[in-house]
């Protein structure tokens, strides 16, 4: 069961490719107002993206509470990364874009927030795939185990 909800990583993982996909399609070929829609979207779009991200992180330190492998090392040494990179970059970044969206400031602040915003994001979207990756790897040999 815990295994299930875990699963919760993909949404969050998804959820944070499609905030980075719309956000550079938005910019780079659409209209301002098509802009503003996404950054108040991705503000939205915090309500499903952080409870995901809250479950993701529960449930898999308890499934890696006696684990004491590499792969678990990892994931483990991967976490702190990507929820500070949430916490202390994105969140304050998407809300920092999102008011300036709104009021029409399209600025050189705006430019380089939002570039850090999706360095940042392209940067948690790596390490939530390797830990995606550590994770299937981690349940396949799970599985051999039970079975053989």
């Amino acid at each position: 069961m815990l295994v299930r909800v875990h699963a919760a990583a993909t949404v969050a993982f998804l959820t944070i490719l499609t905030f980075w996909i719309s956000t550079v399609l938005s910019e780079a070929f659409m209209p301002v107002a098509t802009i503003v829609a996404v950054k108040r979207g991705v503000l939205w779009g915090l309500l499903l993206l952080v409870p995901a991200l809250m479950v993701t992180g529960a449930t898999g330190f308890r499934l890696g509470l006696r684990r004491k492998d590499a792969l678990t090392r990892a994931k483990r040494l991967r976490m702190p990364v990507i929820a500070g990179n949430g916490i202390l970059v994105l969140i304050p970044c998407a809300i920092y874009l999102a008011v300036n969206a709104e009021a029409g400031r399209f600025d050189a602040g705006f430019a380089l927030v939002q570039g850090v915003e999706l360095l940042v994001g392209a940067i948690n979207l790596g390490l939530m795939g390797l830990n995606m990756r550590d994770g299937r790897k981690l349940s396949s040999a799970a599985r051999a185990r039970a079975t053989g």
